[in-house]
């Protein structure tokens, strides 16, 4: 059939041009724009195209209704055989039979049907976001393995987004598999062509903590060049060289951070630290109450704050500053952890229980918690309930080297020395070149030099010494075993090497065989808290500068700018916030407990079942 016939009338020939015009330019209806054919239509018979076959009668009745529904996208009118076969022999022009071959050639037109001739769809951003969101619910209950796979597919899916890379990345850190993050922070610069700071940042920090300090240094650099509004990049490269002793470049890095960032509570956290290494105590508190007010729920800032506070003996300032830190994350367990310690500290062992409880049940898998109550348990209760916790905290996480350290040093202390020794070889099998490695190395060479066991003491001393040499207890101690065996001269060479490579600050003046210098010795933060890496000489110096008069002062106006009216209730605050009951700690602990054990095994036989499968 022919799409146009040869008029035959005047009047035929103004019928036959309404009928087989597909859109008019001087329609009163449609004055400007031009008739559209849905693509829809293109994947069924053209219903919505008007034949000139039709009755021109009916045409000319239904002429309103066939233009309003040409833009109506809809499924096609079920036919019978004989209607269908009447279409395909008539109403079907060249230019439809055309389309629809066109049609069924393009994948766009029919998703999912025949060959995509390697073209990916991608799914909606939206996808994105809610599987990084459960990749943090796995990597929270470490499904490590799980939470990788997915990622990978963001990457394949949005290879330009930088945000499943540096996920990836921080998922193979936790797994001590560096070379692998490592590449895929390659990849994903790359991918991002350089433009992502936040990629430049996760790798310069991988490259800090792995102690390559000059690449540490070019991938900061890299990421202010990326975006010069990337706090964390400034902040991240002025801790890496306070590491290294560079105050001043430090100080500088913070006040570029500062003048393109705005403020922020973690440089002015930072600063105050520095002000108060500095003896400037003043500065320091108002450098900290200016990260307080950048951020009042940055737990981080009120214990930070409460650190200084505790070196200048202002309890009662730095107990409302606790306060304030439970208050802004109420289940963050340094602020717990910190807390408990310093009031043990102060002799307050019931309140000291309590917050390391409240601790433990609003963090069950942190074995932090359990290994400072096993020690609290230890002194103030018996062995038998310290050994208890310990033993839960080493099956919470077996590769966490302080419980066995602590465990060790507490089976030594009662006599069990064959335990000791095996605790000990148990944390170094874990990994024997982290600074717990060395801490534990000391304490072993401590429990030999104790027993007479010299030669064993000094290759101890010296394997410490290997891993980490900025350790001022671990050269006192191998100088002290030296003089107490008549060799003078040889302690003297020691103290001596001690000075010549030490670096400006040193390192764990705490490590002494006491209870609360081992509470955790991994984890910096605690450690910066209490206070662990201060110069005992700088220590010295400072108590002696201070006087009663000044705490008072320091007490008073702490508590009046930024803990007035404190009124805390310790009982309320947990009942209210964590649905706790402080008097019935004890039981609700024994629960946890009890439940994350059974999980655990279930865990177990839910995996060896599936190796059977």
């Amino acid at each position: 059939m022919l799409l146009f016939q040869p008029p035959s009338s005047s009047t035929t020939t103004t019928t036959t041009t309404t009928s087989t015009t597909l859109f008019s330019l001087n329609s009163p209806k449609y004055p400007s724009k031009p008739r559209l054919i849905p693509i829809k239509s293109l994947q069924s018979p053209p219903y919505d195209v008007v034949s000139p076959g039709r009755d021109n009668n009916n045409n000319n009745n239904n002429n309103n209704n066939n233009n309003l529904e040409d833009f109506l996208v809809r499924r096609p009118v079920i036919q019978t055989d004989k209607e269908k076969k009447d279409d395909d022999e008539v109403e079907k022009s060249v230019l439809d039979r055309s389309l629809e071959n066109l049609a069924k050639k393009l994948p766009m037109f029919e998703p999912g049907k025949g060959d995509t001739g390697g073209v990916i769809e991608t799914p909606l951003k939206i996808n994105l976001d809610l599987a990084l969101f459960k990749v943090k619910l796995l990597t929270r209950n470490f499904e490590f393995r799980r939470a990788q796979d997915l990622l990978q597919q963001c990457i394949y899916y949005w290879p330009e987004d930088g945000r499943p890379y540096v996920a990836l990345g921080k998922v193979l850190r936790k797994q001590n598999r560096v070379e692998e993050a490592r590449a895929v922070y390659e990849k994903g610069s790359q991918a991002t062509q350089g433009e992502n700071a936040f990629i430049w940042q996760c790798w310069a920090v991988l490259e800090s903590e792995a102690g390559n300090v000059r690449k540490a240094r070019e991938l900061f650099d890299a990421a202010t060049v990326a975006d010069k509004r990337h706090i964390a990049a400034w902040h991240g490269w002025a801790v890496l060289e306070l590491k290294q002793g560079n105050l001043q470049k430090a100080r500088n890095l913070l006040g570029k951070g500062i003048k393109y960032c705005g403020g922020n509570e973690y440089v002015y956290q930072t600063l105050a630290l520095l002000e108060a290494k500095a003896n400037r105590y003043e500065q320091a508190r108002y450098l900290f109450k200016q990260a307080t007010r950048c951020n009042p729920r940055s737990c981080a800032s009120w214990l930070a704050w409460a650190q200084l506070e505790m070196q200048q003996e202002n309890n009662r300032a730095a107990r409302c500053l606790f306060e304030k830190a439970v208050q802004a994350s109420p289940k963050n367990r340094f602020a717990w952890h910190v807390w408990g310690v310093f009031e043990a500290n102060r002799g307050r062992t019931d309140e000291a229980r309590k917050l390391l409880k409240i601790g433990h049940l609003v963090n069950p898998r942190d074995p932090v918690l359990l290994q400072s109550l096993a020690l609290l348990e230890y002194k103030y209760s018996t062995p038998n309930v310290s050994r208890v916790l310990f033993r839960r905290a080493s099956e919470l996480d077996p590769r966490h080297q302080p419980v066995w350290i602590a465990w060790g040093w507490m089976e030594w202390k009662e006599g069990n020395l064959s335990t000791a020794r095996e605790l000990y070889q148990k944390a170094l099998s874990i990994d024997a070149t982290t600074e717990s490695a060395a801490r534990c190395l000391q304490a072993w060479g401590v429990l030999e030099q104790r027993v007479g066991n010299m030669s064993a003491a000094r290759r101890l001393f010296r394997s410490s010494l290997n891993i980490n040499s900025q350790s001022y207890v671990t050269w006192m101690t191998w100088a002290k075993l030296e003089e107490d065996q008549g060799n003078s001269v040889r302690a003297e060479e020691i103290r001596d090497l001690y000075f010549q490579q030490r670096t400006e600050v040193v390192d764990d003046a705490s490590w002494v065989m006491g209870l609360m210098d081992i509470l955790d010795p991994a984890l910096d933060s605690i450690k910066k808290l209490l206070n662990f890496e201060q110069d005992p000489f700088q220590k010295a110096r400072n108590s002696s500068q201070n006087t009663e008069e000044t705490k008072d002062d320091e007490v008073s106006t702490v508590v009046e700018d930024a803990t007035s009216g404190s009124g805390f209730d310790l009982d309320a605050f947990v009942k209210d916030n964590l649905l706790l009951d402080t008097s019935n700690l004890d039981d609700q602990m024994e629960t946890s407990l009890t439940s994350f054990v059974r999980t655990k095994d279930q865990k177990k036989m839910s995996k060896s079942g599936q190796r059977f499968q």
